[in-house]
């Protein structure tokens, strides 16, 4: 799955990897948002922090009708609201993603996996 998008000068395809990779990169700079986690953790039955090339197992893309569905697996920072946390994620991801790439954003959906205390 990709998206599409056609301009005066030819054919643009995103992959799906590519918005993964770039939504990502948009949650880590989060305040509260300590790093990813794997969108396996139902399989593995523990958060696993990734590393910044590891971006894109922590993001699920879905293409609808609507839009896109972004799916964000995280673990945030202890001592902080989760809540807050998860809808200024939402808001930025759909903010940044919508403007970079031209496309709707139907959901941003946030699954925190685990609580970390930040040294």
């Amino acid at each position: 799955m990709s998206v599409e998008k056609k301009s005066g000068y030819g054919d643009i395809e995103i992959s799906e990897e590519a918005i993964a990779t770039l939504a990502g990169q948009v949650i880590t700079e989060c305040y509260g948002v300590v790093g990813m986690a794997s969108k396996q953790v139902l399989k593995d039955g523990w958060a696993v922090m990734l590393k910044k090339e590891n971006f894109s197992r922590g993001v699920k893309v879905k293409k609808t009708k609507e839009g896109l569905v972004i799916d964000l697996y995280i673990i945030v920072s202890f001592g902080i609201r989760i809540s807050e946390v998860v809808q200024e994620a939402q808001k930025k991801v759909k903010y940044v993603l919508e403007k970079s790439l031209s496309v709707d954003i139907a959901q941003v959906n946030v699954f925190v996996q685990g609580v970390r205390e930040v040294e």
